[in-house]
């Protein structure tokens, strides 16, 4: 739910019990974390701005990319919220590992949706529901959704600039209705 690596074995306490322990056993403060996240960055760790309203982003009820832009070139959070800053620092969203699966999912992304628009136009169901699959199982499927997001802003040529037929599946309304959950 933080960091985006999909090796989730932990559950966290969104609000820590030391914080608020009446908060154990509510099922919406448990999610689903790395062990690194959970147990070796956040812990107890749980800012709160001057008026007491938490500074960490709750990826359960709140859009993350309120808060976070993703560089799809660099890989890299940038914040655009106080949230998003003090999330990004806690919960080390920029180190290293993530970056460079962030980058590879952006290599390997467009050379998906290639393939998966291949299987549906032959009519290959089973082989586009795999393509899918992978798609959305990559370790940093954030970075799907950051391309998704990013190719219907201003300046999305720019930002694909070396991917125009990505940008033109990314964009392709039967594309976003198969692939993007609730569309």
């Amino acid at each position: 739910m933080y960091c985006g690596d999909n090796q989730g074995t932990d559950i966290d306490h969104f609000e820590p019990v030391r914080e608020n322990p009446l908060r154990t056993f509510d099922w919406s403060n448990h999610l689903l974390a790395c062990s690194l996240c959970n147990s070796h960055l956040k812990r107890d760790v749980f800012p709160l701005a001057a008026d007491g309203t938490p500074l960490l982003i709750d990826p359960s009820t709140e859009d993350p990319a309120v808060h976070l832009h993703l560089s799809l070139g660099t890989g890299v959070y940038v914040h655009l919220t106080d949230k998003g800053e003090e999330t990004i620092k806690v919960f080390g969203l920029n180190r290293g590992i993530l970056v460079r699966g962030r980058l590879n999912a952006y290599r390997i992304t467009p050379l998906l949706l290639r393939e998966w628009r291949v299987a549906v136009d032959k009519g290959d169901l089973e082989d586009a529901a795999d393509c899918a699959a992978t798609i959305w199982e990559q370790p940093t499927a954030d970075v799907v959704h950051a391309m998704f997001h990013q190719a219907l802003t201003p300046g999305a040529e720019d930002i694909f600039a070396d991917e125009a037929e990505a940008l033109a599946l990314l964009r392709d309304l039967e594309v976003r209705t198969a692939l993007l959950p609730g569309t």
